[in-house]
């Protein structure tokens, strides 16, 4: 089992930016391909980005690449995402999640094997 602690999520302005942060326990944290997704209201869940086991691979969805870096660090057993130059339509629920199947195959399906329980994060204009 991996459990999956998201934090860094709050009230911004529009143009700010803020640092999610999710810490892994449980099995070994570098097996698995990890990534941000979200949540708004009313909206399905939605891919964000998503980092290879050893941080070498990338992926980011559209709407936030070039605003939005995701990375890790195996020896704390965290992944971050860094959200710069927040828009409104950034507001959601951000939820980190750990797959054993690769990067491809996350960033592909939006399918985990482990999902932690969201952080909210709120952009005002």
């Amino acid at each position: 089992q991996v459990q999956l602690v998201e934090s860094g999520g709050g009230l911004v302005q529009a143009g700010g930016s803020l640092r999610l942060s999710c810490a892994a326990s449980g099995r070994t944290f570098s097996s698995y391909a990890t990534g941000w997704f979200r949540q708004a209201p009313g909206k399905e869940r939605e891919f964000v980005a998503v980092i290879s086991r050893g941080g070498g691979t990338t992926y980011y969805a559209e709407s936030v690449k070039g605003r939005f870096t995701i990375s890790r660090d195996n020896a704390k057993n965290t992944v971050y995402l860094q959200m710069n130059s927040l828009k409104p339509e950034d507001t959601a629920v951000y939820y980190c999640a750990a797959d054993a199947g690769g990067s491809r195959k996350l960033y592909a399906t939006g399918t985990s094997d482990y999902w932690g329980k969201g952080t909210q994060v709120t952009v005002s204009s």
